[in-house]
């Protein structure tokens, strides 16, 4: 593979690195959203709801349509979570297996 190539996945894992973009996308899970919707239930304030939106959306994870005043916010490929169903289930794993060994 290219370096641009292994660049450009890099960035794809920078902009999932970040707890609460992973809360984001987990909402946008059940459907589209406005950033009016998101920021309320995830507890969170709007600027930066909004900055997550634009770091997930600037690596071409989600797309947006202007809807009168408000933006609606949704995920440009569902294999997107293939890839944060994987990570779950690596976590979990490494979990389990770190819990094993303190067991000893």
């Amino acid at each position: 593979m290219s370096e641009k190539v292994h660049s450009t996945e890099a960035d794809l894992f920078k902009a999932l690195g970040h707890p609460d973009r992973l809360k984001i996308l987990e909402l946008l899970r059940q459907g589209e959203r406005c950033v009016c919707e998101i920021y309320p239930v995830l507890g969170m304030v709007q600027p930066n709801v909004s900055r997550h939106l634009m770091a997930l959306k600037k690596e071409g994870l989600l797309q947006s349509r202007k809807e009168g005043l408000k933006v609606i916010y949704c995920v440009s490929d569902e294999r997107l979570y293939e890839i944060i169903d994987q990570a779950s289930d690596i976590t979990r794993q490494i979990w389990q297996d770190k819990a094993a060994l303190v067991r000893y």
